[in-house]
C-alpha cells in the first residue's frame, strides 16, 4: 500500500507559469498523485497543451487553465475567483510564473529592465500570494485550516549573478517572502516555502544550454553530469501539497544537482 499523506485525492493546486518547464513538472506529479490542478498562463495555445498533459497524468481529476498575467492585479483577482469557481477551493498555490532577463551590466540597465522583472517575479507573487491567503484564511476561520504556498525561487538568490542584479534581487525577495508568509499564517494550518532550482532545462535557460561555452565552463561543476529536468521537481511538490508536509514551513529547498556546493 501506498504511503497515505501522499495521496492527494480532494486537494487542489493553482501552479501560475505552469503551462511548461518547472511549473509542468510541479503539475503532473499532483495531478499523478490524485490531485486537481489549475494552471495560469499567457499562452493559450500551451495551456491547451499542457492540460492535456495533466489530464493524462491525473485521469481521475479535474483540471483547468486560465489566461493570466500574473503582473496585473484585477486579471490576478479575476482569474482566483474563476478557479474557485471552478475548483471549489485552493489548497496549495504555486507563484511560479517568472521572467529572466538579458545580462546587462548593471551600470547600464535601464529602469525599463528593472522593473520588467519585478512586475513578474515580485509583484506577481504578490498579487497571487495575496488572493490565495485571504481564501486560506477565510476557510480557516470555517474550520478548515489547511493551505500550502510556495513560491519558485532560483540558486541566483544564493550565487548573485552578474549582470543579472535584477533577476537576483527578485528571486532572493521572494525567499524573505515565503519566510514571512510562513510566520503570519501558521496559525490558519498554512506554510510556505521557497524552492531553489539550478541549471534546469527548460524555455528560460534553451539558449543558454546550446551554448558550448556555457555548457564547457557549467557542466563540469555539476556533480550529477546532468541539467535537471523538470520532473525532478515532481517529488518536492507533492510532499509540499501532501499531509506529511504539515510541520515543514520557512525552507528553501535547494535542488541543483549539487553544483552550489561543489
Amino acid at each position: 500500500m501506498a504511503y497515505q499523506p501522499f495521496d492527494l485525492t480532494g486537494k487542489v493546486a493553482l501552479i501560475t507559469g505552469g503551462n511548461g518547464g518547472i511549473g509542468l513538472g510541479f503539475g503532473e506529479a499532483i495531478a499523478a498523485a490524485g490531485g486537481d490542478v489549475s494552471i495560469w498562463g499567457r499562452n493559450d495555445a500551451k495551456n491547451a497543451e499542457a492540460l492535456e498533459r495533466l489530464k493524462a497524468a491525473g485521469p481521475g481529476g479535474t483540471h483547468t487553465a486560465f489566461v493570466c498575467d500574473v503582473a496585473d492585479e484585477q486579471d490576478v483577482d479575476r482569474r482566483f475567483a474563476e478557479t474557485l469557481e471552478a475548483h471549489g477551493r485552493v489548497d496549495g498555490c504555486f507563484a511560479n510564473a517568472g521572467v529572466s532577463a538579458r545580462g546587462t551590466s548593471f551600470t547600464e540597465m535601464t529602469i525599463e529592465e528593472w522593473r520588467h522583472v519585478m512586475s513578474v517575479n515580485m509583484e506577481g507573487a504578490f498579487f497571487t500570494f495575496r488572493a490565495a491567503t485571504r481564501h486560506m484564511v477565510e476557510r480557516s476561520k470555517n474550520g478548515d485550516p489547511f493551505g500550502r504556498l510556495v513560491g519558485t525561487a532560483s540558486l541566483a538568490a544564493l550565487s548573485g549573478p552578474a549582470r543579472n542584479e535584477h533577476y537576483a534581487f527578485s528571486k532572493g525577495g521572494l525567499v524573505s517572502m515565503m519566510n514571512a508568509l510562513a510566520i503570519e499564517f501558521a496559525r490558519h494550518g498554512v506554510t510556505a516555502n521557497a524552492i531553489l532550482p539550478g541549471w534546469i532545462e527548460t524555455e528560460m535557460t534553451e539558449k543558454a544550454f546550446a551554448d558550448p561555452r556555457f555548457h564547457g565552463n557549467v557542466m563540469p561543476r555539476m556533480p550529477m553530469r546532468r541539467w535537471g529536468r523538470p520532473e525532478d521537481f515532481g517529488g518536492i511538490a507533492v510532499y509540499i501539497m501532501s499531509e506529511a508536509s504539515g510541520f515543514h514551513t520557512a525552507e528553501s529547498f535547494l535542488i541543483d544537482g549539487g553544483y552550489w556546493v561543489f
